[in-house]
């Protein structure tokens, strides 16, 4: 008898320790982070907007506690953009144009990052009704997520395999659309980093400029990316009631710049000039946060959103558009040139 009943006893052990319900794989996974002194990722991220998709590799790195790196190429046409923080702030920088901004920000602590881990944990401690699902060995994490700037955002997916070992990431719309997927590599939880990986004078001695199309002649192929803006580019999205009502053109020593004004329920403006590429490593003060476009990083601060594309660089600014107003604006401006509205 006391055999039988110590068989039993072993089989439950057996059975709970194999258990995997959402405690113990949050568990697993939070161990697995908070333990990790310092962090590589090599991922893909997709970007589904309407009918278009964006593509990115990232190349990731992070130290504790404030040691962030996170290089964005665009697949599309190799465009490389870097997010950087350490003890002294966090920048935004293009390498191809020689320039940074630099934030006074808690990024990426202030909303959701689904390809970095301590952030996907922070949605998972923090949604009192997260939900595990099994498939095929596979382990699904839904938490919601906090995107201040996107509130088509809800949730996310979070992919584990049956070593517990995170593989992917999917962001939600509120009508279950994916929207961001983000597919991880390779994850290095031991990388040994140290502070100096995370040096802002790597980019002011290495400058590169070497993806920019570079149309130019004498002393203007230092400053500018091309010396025609050939085109003016117009938002495919405007709220209702809102209307161009002007398009101004005027020259400036760098070439020409343009003035779209709007008008009605929403109104805002948009100036469009070539971008600059600048002799010497520039760091521009901003009092605002980093925020993903689509296919560029922008800067959005309480009135106003700027951002480079296409060699030309942009800036939107309204006394009454909200944030997710501003970036569905921006996000649309992808070389149309023709503008929609709605009575």
């Amino acid at each position: 008898m006391k055999k039988i009943l110590c068989l039993i006893l072993v089989l439950l052990l057996l059975t709970a320790c194999g258990k995997n319900d959402v405690e113990s794989i949050s568990k697993r996974f939070s161990d697995d982070v908070n333990n990790s002194n310092s962090y590589k990722i090599l991922a893909k991220m997709k970007i589904i907007s309407d009918e278009e998709e964006f593509n990115y590799n990232l190349d990731i790195m992070h130290l504790k506690d404030n040691y962030y790196k996170v290089i964005l190429t665009n697949i599309s046409n190799n465009h490389e953009q870097v997010i950087l923080r350490n003890n002294d702030g966090v920048y935004v920088i293009t390498p191809s144009l020689n320039k940074s901004f630099k934030f006074d920000s808690s990024w990426p602590n202030n909303s959701s990052q689904a390809y970095l881990l301590g952030s996907l944990l922070n949605d998972i401690n923090n949604d009192k009704k997260v939900s595990l699902k099994e498939e095929k060995g596979i382990y699904i994490i839904t938490s919601k997520v906090n995107y201040p700037n996107n509130e088509e955002l809800v949730k996310e997916d979070i992919y584990f395999n049956n070593k517990m070992n995170i593989t992917k990431v999917i962001v939600y719309d509120k009508e279950n659309n994916e929207k961001i997927i983000v597919e991880f590599d390779k994850v290095d939880l031991k990388a040994n980093l140290t502070e100096n990986d995370f040096k802002l004078d790597d980019y002011i001695n290495n400058p590169s400029a070497n993806d920019i199309d570079k149309k130019c002649e004498g002393s203007n192929c230092d400053k500018t990316t091309s010396n025609i803006l050939e085109d003016i580019i117009y938002p495919l999205y405007l709220p209702s009631d809102t209307f161009l009502t002007s398009s101004e053109t005027i020259n400036t020593d760098l070439g020409k710049r343009v003035i779209l004004t709007f008008a009605g329920k929403k109104d805002f403006t948009i100036i469009e000039e070539l971008a600059t590429i600048s002799d010497e490593f520039e760091v521009s003060p901003v009092f605002g946060d980093p925020i993903l476009l689509n296919d560029t990083i922008g800067v959005i601060e309480d009135n106003s959103i700027r951002w480079t594309k296409g060699n030309i660089s942009y800036y939107l600014t309204s006394n009454n558009l909200s944030s997710f107003e501003m970036a569905t604006i921006a996000s649309s401006m992808n070389e149309a040139k023709s503008v929609l509205g709605s009575k």
